[in-house]
């Protein structure tokens, strides 16, 4: 039965690390979420086999929670909106911390007849400290995300005084200290703990309140990380060789995407931790009187029907229009016509990491049609009209030439380097950051004003009629 058991779990891992790395193309990232998948199922098969305790018969409970998480799960995934897929990804990676927390907590518990002499027995220091620490990045990971889950939906607003990083910082060294004076003089009550939970929890809460909502691609990525490090830790505490491959997998892919992100946005992962990054501001540069030049659909139509590249530019504003699929079809009417079409996908466009190429993906847009950050650049020299697809910060050229802007030196999609640019927009407000984009501005710009989704199918129309 051992012997079977650990052939399951080698099985397991082996297909989670064959699917993390087909998840790293957009031509694969399907299949790779089902062989990933196949690994887990296989893993929670091996886990219920694995022999139970003398007395223990757990197996009602462990099918009722099975049951339960399985028809939450399936409900919220075939109801949840392309537009609110960052939320459901934030929900369901707190929930990871929370069971990080929970079995923690337990572990913690228990320990405690050892401490009160009620049973035989040594605490290990190491197992002690592992989980003690599977409960602060647990429960960092948990509120965090519930932070962060609230902030994508619009529903808490950034939270920011002058002193945040110095509070986040404090309030971690007092963590760190509890912990360790419990390692060093742990007693029979469960105060302490209690404590320290809380001060995770909350640290989870100060530590996402200040970040500004612009900046949530890189939050999403760094909490997935906390998340896969405890499930790391609590399968050291159970021995568990499964849990520990997998959460050191998740944790170092998202603290490698974190990486990629922050380099995305020119931000420091210090500044990331600390909670000090990412504010809603303006820029301080005074522009004086500017002029908005607006385009009808008729003109739009005709400068894509006959140019020999277009390059589109996706962002959030797409994915609530949801007119990702009338996009294609203007891009197959352009094909038709000897118009070569492109799609520019900067790493932190939308509100979670890859957020445009599942969106994108869903309208059957072909792989090879989606540029990174440098080929899109280098693409872009060449290209007669960009159009914008309700992207903003992300093609924000003040990140290039005002050193005044919060988002100077991030790298952008230099669309100014096109002939022309088209911006699909409802009004001129400013982007998610709150920054506003002298793009709109610019001699090379013009703005089609309305519903993208309806913007878009009149430049569909309009093109059908030229023939």
């Amino acid at each position: 039965m051992e012997a079977l058991i650990n052939s399951l779990y080698l099985i397991s891992v082996v297909l989670l690390i064959v699917g993390l790395r087909r998840l790293s193309s957009p031509a694969t990232a399907r299949s790779g979420n089902l062989v990933a998948a196949g690994g887990m199922g296989i893993a929670i098969l091996a886990s219920l086999i694995t022999p139970l305790e003398q007395g223990d018969n757990n197996y009602l409970i462990i099918l009722i929670a099975l049951v339960i998480g399985t028809l939450i799960g399936l409900v919220m995934s075939n109801r949840v909106a392309m537009t609110a897929m960052p939320e459901l990804v934030s929900l369901f990676n707190g929930l990871g911390g929370a069971c990080a927390v929970a079995i923690s907590m337990i572990e913690l518990y228990q320990y405690q007849s050892v401490f009160a002499g009620q049973e035989e027995g040594v605490v290990n220091l190491g197992k002690h400290a592992t989980t003690q620490l599977a409960m602060l990045i647990g429960g960092i990971a948990f509120t965090g995300s519930l932070i962060a889950y609230g902030k994508l939906a619009g529903k808490i607003k950034d939270w920011r005084f002058s002193y945040t990083g110095f509070l986040n910082i404090g309030l971690l060294l007092i963590i760190i200290g509890f912990i360790a004076y419990r390692l060093f003089l742990p007693d029979a009550s469960f105060v302490l703990p209690a404590i320290i939970l809380l001060l995770a929890l909350g640290y989870g809460v100060t530590f996402v309140m200040p970040i500004g909502g612009a900046d949530m691609p890189v939050v999403i990525s760094l909490l997935n990380a906390f998340t896969g490090v405890a499930a790391a830790l609590a399968g050291i505490i159970y021995d568990n060789q499964l849990m520990l491959i997998g959460g050191i997998l998740v944790g170092s892919s998202g603290t490698i995407l974190t990486v990629l992100m922050c380099n995305a946005m020119n931000r420091s992962l210090l500044n990331v931790i600390i909670g000090g990054f990412g504010g809603s501001v303006a820029s301080g540069r005074d522009e004086g009187e500017r002029v908005v030049k607006e385009a009808s659909s008729n003109d739009v139509a005709i400068m894509l029907r006959y140019s020999s590249t277009v390059v589109v530019v996706p962002g959030y504003g797409m994915a609530v229009a949801q007119a990702q699929k009338v996009c294609k079809e203007l891009d197959n009417l352009l094909s038709v016509n000897g118009v070569n079409v492109y799609y520019a996908i900067h790493p932190v466009a939308g509100r979670m990491p890859g957020h445009m190429n599942v969106l994108l993906a869903e309208a059957d847009v072909p792989y090879p049609k989606l540029l990174d950050l440098d080929d899109a650049n280098e693409l872009l020299k060449e290209t007669d009209v960009t159009l914008v697809v309700g992207a903003n910060d992300v093609v924000n050229p003040a990140a290039l030439d005002d050193p005044s802007s919060p988002i100077y030196g991030m790298p952008i999609l230099e669309i100014l380097k096109s002939k022309n640019v088209i911006v699909l927009k409802r009004s001129m407000s400013a982007g998610y950051s709150g920054i506003e984009n002298p793009l709109f501005f610019h001699e090379k710009t013009k703005m089609l004003f309305g519903d993208a989704k309806g913007s878009i199918q009149s430049l569909v129309d309009e093109v059908k009629q030229m023939g």
